[in-house]
Parts: C-alpha cells; sequence; structure tokens
C-alpha cells in the first residue's frame, strides 16, 4: 500500500509540473504584448502603446475583442513609430486577431474607437508576435507531462482497486 501511495504522489507532481510548465508557456507567448480595456464610443478612444525593436522583431500582432459585438460600430488602427496608420479597419467579429510587419523600431499604438454614441467595452492587446517554436515546444512539454502523470494516477487507482478486491 506504501508503493501505490508513493506513486499517487510521484504522479499528482508529475501534473502540477505540467500545470506549471503551461503558466510559463503562457508567460513566453505573452511576453512584451501589451494589454488593456475599456469602453468606446464616438468621442472616447482605448489606446495601448507597445515598444518594438525591429532588430529583434519583424512582425508584430494585435487581437481586439468586443463585448455585446454589433457589426460596424468598432473600428481599429495600428500607427507606427511616426503616427502614420499601417492598419486601419472595422472589426466585423467579435474578435479581431492580426498580424503587421514591423518597419522600424519605436512604440506602436493600437487604437480602438466606437462610431456610435453608446458605450462599447473592448479588449486589446498588440506586441511581437510570439516564437512559434517556442510555444510548440513548451505546449508539447506540458502536454506529455500532464498526460503522463494522468494515466499513470489512473494506472495507480486501477492496480490499488485490483489489489483491494483480491484481498477481500
Amino acid at each position: 500500500m506504501q508503493k501505490s501511495g508513493l506513486f499517487i504522489i510521484i504522479f499528482g507532481l508529475l501534473i502540477v509540473g505540467g500545470l506549471v510548465v503551461s503558466v510559463v508557456e503562457n508567460q513566453v507567448t505573452l511576453e512584451g504584448i501589451q494589454q488593456g480595456n475599456g469602453k468606446v464610443t464616438s468621442d472616447e478612444t482605448v489606446r495601448i502603446s507597445v515598444d518594438i525593436d525591429r532588430e529583434e522583431i519583424s512582425k508584430g500582432v494585435f487581437a481586439v475583442q468586443v463585448m455585446e459585438f454589433k457589426k460596424d460600430t468598432v473600428s481599429v488602427k495600428i500607427l507606427d513609430p511616426t503616427n502614420s496608420e499601417i492598419i486601419s479597419e472595422y472589426v466585423n467579429e467579435d474578435i479581431l486577431e492580426k498580424e503587421f510587419d514591423v518597419i522600424e523600431s519605436g512604440t506602436y499604438q493600437l487604437v480602438i474607437q466606437g462610431s456610435e454614441d453608446d458605450e462599447i467595452y473592448v479588449a486589446g492587446a498588440i506586441g511581437p508576435l510570439p516564437d512559434a517554436n517556442k510555444k510548440l515546444l513548451l505546449s508539447s512539454i506540458s502536454l506529455a507531462i500532464l498526460i503522463i502523470g494522468m494515466a499513470g494516477l489512473a494506472v495507480t487507482g486501477l492496480i490499488g482497486i485490483k489489489n483491494r478486491k483480491k484481498s477481500v
């Protein structure tokens, strides 16, 4: 019985380890990404700024989520370090995510604006495009550790039930 208790602890620690790797993966994915939220109207905007170094990053990404979505009521702009618009469009789904080219180093801005007087709650994020290889590696490690831990717990539980039935 002591062996099964030890195995339960080991596999439980593997599950915790997998969850920790998953949290680290999220931190790596969101590294350098600035987030913000607020209410927008035809007079109020939400601005989110991020500094991007062209030497390190060639692509940026932004995302906007609109609560209480209505078509053609929220627009987004991406401004480069010279305050020139590089992207301008309406949000035609409740979530919009796009990439943009980082032309020069400096502060890039995500500007979210409503086209009506009614307040609309939005959330946005802008930053460098996450490294897909790092993300894939960490998510694969996390998933493998979680699967091993859960399978180990299941097998340990089944063996414990089987042994209990034999002893009765």
